[in-house]
């Protein structure tokens, strides 16, 4: 069963169950899906869903963020509650330990010893972390370990 079709049978479930809430999450999602495949007229796969997935994700996240600045936990609790169901469908993200051997990895891999290799570390380390790992947190991690 494809992430697609899991998504497609948990928003079945959810308007069964009447949560609400899950199915217009997810209905969400769906959309966003939808709206890619129209504008770039291509079939999804895994790694296309768990990427606008992430994207969802930050954008709540940010959301919730500016809510909270404004002092409006409603609306920060809606968001939030939204990411949680989300993140089931995203792989398991790297913990700091495991970030940081990977990161380790990759930087004698590419032969990096200074900041100005920073470039070439993290362009690889996008494309073997994608999903595991947020590029925020590899950015700092990266700058720690070549800082």
């Amino acid at each position: 069963m494809t992430l697609r079709e899991i998504i497609n049978q948990d928003v079945k479930n959810a308007m069964k169950a009447k949560e609400t809430k899950k199915r217009d999450a997810l209905r969400l999602l769906t959309s966003a899906f939808k709206q890619i495949e129209v504008d770039e007229r291509k079939e999804l796969s895994d790694e296309d869903i768990i990427k606008i997935i992430q994207t969802q994700v930050k954008r709540r996240n940010d959301a919730a963020s500016q809510f909270k600045d404004a002092g409006r936990d409603d609306l920060v609790q809606i968001e939030l509650e939204e990411i949680a169901v989300y993140t089931p469908y995203l792989p398991a993200q790297l913990s700091d330990d495991e970030l940081t051997s990977a990161l380790k990895a990759i930087i004698s891999k590419v032969g990096a010893s200074t900041m100005k290799d920073m470039g070439k570390v993290m362009g690889m380390a996008s494309k073997e972390l994608a999903g595991k790992a947020d590029g925020k947190r590899i950015n700092e991690c990266v700058k720690v370990l070549l800082g």
